[in-house]
């Protein structure tokens, strides 16, 4: 990994100079932003608003270039560069950044959130900015949280109404060990890979199925080899923007006033296109035949997380009691 780290590094730099982390304020300011997946998808989009607010606000002083598809790296490969200064924004899933701040465990610990409403008021308000805190000291800045929805279990074999039928099924999971550790208190055994090898393991049948939200299993044609979808819901794990703690520390407090806010006034947009591309994923997918299972007993699927919690949670409990309160 460390080849490609470097060879990302030089690409980039040769291709968009320093001024990105300049320190003159008046100085062109190009900031990178990286995310995994296509231009159209509502994180990338978000990115995409958040960079013309700052155009706009700025009269073009400052830019945001967006690289989709993850063209700078896997989400475990871009959040190092981001740490390193070669990227200056970065979208990526709460799971992989947990293995280095594990605070953010919390909002990935399974059925934490009540519904969709819950975690945006949490991750919204005095706990969400507590915990964007804590990045810090990883060299990264949080801004904001996006939303990416529930996450669900979707596979090739069966449909899935219980923990029971996912006894021997293998599920792709994100290299997280707490994702990891879900899927096998479900009876399942977790394969742990990057996102862009899902699809291939799919139509191989390295793996029987994944675990993503709507959108994600339709537009990177998941949906085509795994026709059930079960909406046990188990995650509601929110997306993060990351920027630089290198790159932030050579720009002006001006600028920091007016990236957080262009951040954060992306938010309310990415959500409403999210909301729109799940119904329409909702849509696509049943059109093509495929079975979304919603008769899903979550009971016991809750119950099976008990050693996920006493594993996951042990350190949190506090953090945990905070967001369970919340109205």
């Amino acid at each position: 990994m460390v080849n490609r780290l470097t060879a990302i590094a030089v690409i980039l730099l040769n291709v968009v100079l320093l001024p990105a982390a300049g320190t003159r304020e008046r100085e062109h300011i190009v900031l990178r932003a990286a995310d995994d997946h296509e231009l159209s998808y509502p994180t990338t989009q978000g990115l995409v608003r958040m960079g013309r607010l700052l155009e706009e606000w700025t009269g073009g002083r400052i830019t945001v270039v967006v690289y989709p598809l993850a063209q700078l790296g896997s989400e475990r490969e871009t959040i190092e560069l981001t740490r390193q200064g070669v990227i200056d924004i970065n979208r990526v899933n709460i799971n992989p950044i947990t293995q280095i701040v594990p605070e953010l465990k919390a909002l990935a610990l399974p059925y934490i959130f009540r519904d969709a409403d819950h975690m945006h008021r949490v991750v919204d308000g005095e706990i969400g900015l507590d915990l964007l805190k804590t990045l810090e000291e990883k060299e990264l800045v949080g801004l904001a949280f996006y939303d990416s929805g529930q996450r669900s279990i979707y596979n090739s074999i069966r449909p899935v109404r219980s923990p029971a039928d996912l006894k021997g099924l293998r599920i792709r999971v994100q290299k997280a060990e707490i994702m990891m550790d879900m899927i096998r208190a479900l009876g399942a055994v977790p394969i742990p890979m990057s996102f862009e090898e899902v699809y291939t393991a799919l139509q191989t049948g390295i793996i029987d199925g994944a675990e993503n939200n709507y959108p994600s299993w339709v537009t990177k044609g998941h949906f085509e080899t795994a026709r059930f979808y079960s909406q046990n819901e188990h995650s509601l794990v929110p997306e993060i923007i990351l920027f630089s703690k290198l790159s932030w520390d050579r720009i002006t407090a001006e600028d920091h006033e007016l990236i957080l806010k262009a951040a954060r006034e992306s938010v309310p947009y990415q959500r409403a296109l999210w909301k729109a591309m799940v119904e329409e994923s909702i849509r696509k997918a049943r059109s093509a035949g495929c079975e979304i299972i919603v008769d899903v007993d979550k009971g016991p699927f809750i119950q099976a997380m008990e050693p996920v919690y006493a594993k996951h949670a042990a350190g949190l409990l506090p953090l945990v009691e905070r967001i369970r309160a919340v109205e």
